[in-house]
């Protein structure tokens, strides 16, 4: 997406208020039987974040908690501070306590297969939430957003903001940040952005001139926006002595604003040499209010109260008895099955439709200012 205006902003703003949980290109279907024959409700739900040093996994904490009080369940809220046996001990104290199913954003998608077999075999079922479990069977659902589609449209945003969609050719210089390397997601990410890009890259219209290409070249551990900024800052003088940066690929908004940082100091941001295209994910209140002052360029809006929502109805179909609504049943193979997935669809954002935040509730117009 571009920056939008006139009928496409009116467009992109009639879409955002049409999105639901039951409007997705999958199409939705019932999928699986509860293991609980009883339909009994209440009980606790134990739920496990992995961190509070990021406001987006503050407020799914929150969300999710919020939404199952709201439908009757008791919940038990742990953060892992990102630290794998943190979260290891949580979920087994979860276990131990007997609650009726566990929803899990892991630090580590793949470091938890041990306490997910006590689950199992303790009849707790799991939902996987926005990352996905990787590496094992005991894991029954999974609810998260198009995660390759978010890659994709922050690809696009690039190439509509430099005109290649419109025939410029360029050259212009971009560099690529992907997410940590123990999240499922940010292979999604970086594969739905390199499909966009990679065609203007091979054809010489997009330069990386540090020539990290590869995945395993781009990684950004635990998503942290200092490691970002770091990286950034080598990049540019490495790379950047006698030419400007045009755009940079960056996957999350706690890394954009490390980004912007490593930018500013290099002396961007002024008219004589303006910030380049930074993209992000998530719409986190600090990169939106740099967006608006013309900062960041974009970011992701995926609203956490669906995801949430999504969340809670494959819980209570699983606990009560009935069938999860799921809308995926292909596409997310974590190694040991393809799990079950609920999938929900992120939006574009840029200066020109962060009125959709307000006319949603996600954000008031106070905070925006």
């Amino acid at each position: 997406m571009r920056t939008v205006r006139g009928a496409r902003a009116a467009a992109i703003g009639a879409g955002l208020l049409a999105l639901s949980l039951t409007a997705t290109a999958c199409g939705q279907e019932a999928v699986g039987g509860s293991r609980y024959k009883s339909k009994e409700k209440g009980g606790t739900i134990g739920i496990a974040m992995p961190t509070k040093s990021s406001e987006r996994w503050i407020t799914d904490g929150r969300n999710v908690a919020k939404q199952f009080q709201a439908a009757g369940y008791k919940t038990d809220l742990q953060f892992g501070e990102d630290d794998v046996r943190t979260q290891v001990a949580q979920l087994e104290n979860m276990i131990t306590k007997g609650h009726r199913l566990l929803v899990i954003a892991p630090i580590n998608g793949g470091a938890l297969n041990d306490v997910l077999k006590q689950a199992h075999d303790a009849n707790i079922p799991v939902i996987s939430y926005d990352r996905l479990l990787l590496g094992t069977p005991n894991v029954d659902y999974y609810a998260t957003f198009d995660n390759e589609k978010v890659g994709r449209l922050q690809g696009q945003y690039i190439v509509d903001k430099l005109g290649l969609a419109k025939g410029r050719k360029g050259p212009f210089s971009i560099e690529l940040f992907a997410g940590s390397s123990d999240d499922n997601n940010t292979r999604y990410f970086y594969n739905g952005a390199m499909s966009v890009l990679k065609p203007y890259m091979d054809k010489g219209e997009l330069i990386v001139r540090s020539k990290q290409t590869s995945l395993n070249q781009l990684y950004t551990e635990k998503w942290s926006g200092s490691a970002a900024q770091d990286r950034m800052e080598d990049l540019l003088n490495k790379s950047y002595s006698t030419e400007d940066v045009d755009a940079v690929l960056s996957p999350y908004d706690g890394m954009s604003i490390g980004i912007l940082s490593a930018l500013k100091s290099a002396g961007y941001g002024t008219k004589a040499k303006p910030f380049p295209v930074v993209t992000g994910q998530d719409a986190e209140l600090a990169s939106v209010k740099s967006i608006i002052r013309g900062q960041q360029t974009q970011t992701i809006y995926k609203d956490l109260r669906k995801l949430a929502k999504a969340t809670v109805q494959i819980a209570k179909a699983e606990l009560t008895g009935g069938k999860a609504p799921i809308n995926d049943t292909k596409s997310y193979d974590n190694g040991k099955k393809v799990v079950p997935t609920y999938l929900l669809n992120p939006v574009s954002i840029d200066k020109s439709n962060t009125q959709v935040l307000v006319d949603q509730g996600y954000y008031t117009a106070s905070q925006l200012k």
